[in-house]
């Protein structure tokens, strides 16, 4: 399977090289979520475990904005709808679509970097979460909004992760209140990699993202799992597991390309196998 030949038709899809671009393109509304967006970009992040041609993913938004989360018109009033009928397998259905969303970022092969600018919440919030490198700026605002409109601050994983990112004690300020966090201090608390400059920030999410995809890509993508994975190990486990990743990524040609390209002191040019 090729990534260019993926056709969405609830957001913007494109491929630089070997970097695949998401941009979800409702400008007008801050770029909210439908239930067809949602299935549409589980579907997507589970597609590309299958291919071959993109090793990095920028995920960013359009006009100035990454998320407001889920549309308001599009999927709130019609839950509220499921609410009054007393259909609890349909609310059901939604919720674990939508953490299914979350755990296909998580689990494609690819380094997924987040290019955050003007408002994510509520689900965009949980995406930005969701993504290994988060790029913001600093007139961004972050919100984990889901206590604002009566439901609990446990949404998409948002317990299990964001205290992983920014600590117990600052995810439990966040999931409680609700409230935005700005640019400066998402950087402080480590939620943001990098603050950067509105004008700056898809190319330096794209030049980051193609580092990585121009890197030991086979190596990156254990990377990734074993961080994924190491969350539910002691450290007894989590060494053994490190042990065997390694042991795997020094059965590849990109090792002994590296050690060739030391020795001959030049770079390595890496190509995933």
């Amino acid at each position: 399977m090729k990534a260019a030949e993926f056709k969405p038709e609830h957001f913007a899809f494109r491929v630089e090289g070997r970097v695949a671009v998401v941009t979800l393109n409702r400008p007008e509304r801050k770029n909210p979520l439908t239930f067809e967006s949602y299935a549409e970009l589980r579907d997507l992040f589970r597609d590309l475990v299958y291919c071959d041609d993109v090793h990095a993913v920028v995920v960013n938004g359009a006009g100035g904005n990454f998320c407001s989360g889920g549309d308001v018109h599009e999927i709130i009033g019609p839950l509220v709808g499921m609410k009054n009928d007393g259909d609890m397998a349909a609310l059901l259905r939604f919720t674990r679509m939508t953490g299914d969303l979350i755990k296909a970022i998580r689990a494609c092969p690819q380094p997924v970097i987040a290019a955050i600018d003007g408002i994510c919440a509520g689900a965009g919030a949980c995406i930005a979460m969701a993504a290994d490198i988060r790029f913001g700026t600093a007139a961004s605002k972050v919100a984990f909004l889901f206590t604002r409109v009566g439901l609990a601050g446990c949404d998409m994983g948002a317990c299990s992760m964001l205290p992983r990112i920014v600590g117990q004690g600052r995810a439990s300020d966040l999931l409680y209140s609700g409230r935005a966090l700005p640019g400066e201090e998402a950087e402080r608390w480590g939620f943001y990699n990098r603050l950067l400059a509105p004008d700056q920030l898809e190319a330096e999410a794209l030049a980051f993202a193609d580092s990585l995809a121009t890197g030991p890509t086979f190596a990156h993508a254990m990377t990734k799992k074993t961080l994924h994975q190491e969350w539910n190990m002691g450290v007894d486990e989590a060494i053994e597991a490190e042990a065997q990743a390694q042991a795997i990524c020094m059965q590849t040609t990109d090792f002994e390309r590296a050690y060739r390209a030391f020795v001959a002191k030049q770079r390595p040019v890496f190509e995933g196998n």
